[in-house]
């Protein structure tokens, strides 16, 4: 079926990687986010859509949903980049507000969009979606909401792949290790992340590429992958591998 692919948070980091790299396939690409409104992306395949967009609103995403279907096609790909980074506060100094938004945005976003796209693919019985969730949804980090919203991620792709796998739709996700996008580099540059820490503990010494983790995940939307749904699949250069190894004296030193 010839149609479209969705990308939330398209506009920077992971999603905009993703878009570039789906459009540079011959796909139609069409970008929601919340910046939609100042922000353009020159680039063949690829369109903006015109109007700010906040996942987690379920009548603005649908709206934007019949629009998008309606002068472009059906949407058969879907990737919900969207999300925002979570705050490094203890538990006793997290105020509420934020962590509300964090869940609202990186958990309930994901389901709205999903839920919203994923009811249509149901329809027409032909579809395939990937979310972006992270490593600390894996294991424990200190930022109290967006990792639990990340871990839930995961296991929200499996349910949905069980509940539209009969209809032939895919649902996966990937779990990028720290990668180079601007959020992390605003993190790193407020104190709040060590750079040489997280290149210490992955087992191949560096960062994440965006673009490393936009190839996972449009091989995960191709028929190259079309006997896989369900899955969670890590693009952390070696942190899940790496991490443990700290207990015994670290990694082996690099030789240069």
């Amino acid at each position: 079926m010839d149609g479209i692919t969705v990308i939330t948070g398209g506009l920077s980091g992971i999603g905009a990687a993703t878009a570039s790299a789906a459009a540079s396939k011959g796909q139609r690409v069409v970008v929601l986010d919340r910046a939609a409104r100042s922000e353009t992306i020159a680039s063949a395949g690829i369109t903006v859509f015109p109007e700010s967009v906040d996942v987690s609103d379920e009548t603005t995403v649908a709206a934007a949903c019949d629009k998008i279907e309606s002068q472009h096609g059906p949407v058969i790909a879907l990737v919900n980049a969207a999300g925002i980074l979570g705050k490094m506060h203890a538990p006793s100094r997290l105020a509420m507000a934020d962590w509300d938004r964090e869940i609202a945005v990186d958990l309930r976003g994901t389901f709205v969009v999903c839920r919203e796209v994923g009811s249509r693919m149901v329809r027409r019985q032909a579809g395939a979606i990937v979310n972006v969730a992270s490593v600390v949804g894996m294991v424990s980090a200190p930022v109290h909401g967006y990792a639990p919203a990340k871990a839930a991620v995961i296991h929200l792709t499996t349910t949905l792949a069980a509940e539209w796998g009969p209809f032939d739709i895919r649902v996966n996700c990937v779990s990028p290790g720290f990668t180079e996008t601007p959020a992390l580099a605003k993190g790193i540059a407020a104190g709040a992340l060590d750079r040489d820490r997280m290149i210490s503990t992955a087992a191949l010494k560096r960062l994440v590429r965006p673009q490393e983790v936009a190839a996972a995940i449009l091989w995960l939307l191709s028929e190259e992958a079309s006997g896989i749904t369900g899955v969670n699949l890590p693009v952390d250069a070696g942190y899940l591998a790496g991490v443990p190894w700290q207990a015994y004296g670290g990694l082996h030193a690099r030789i240069e």
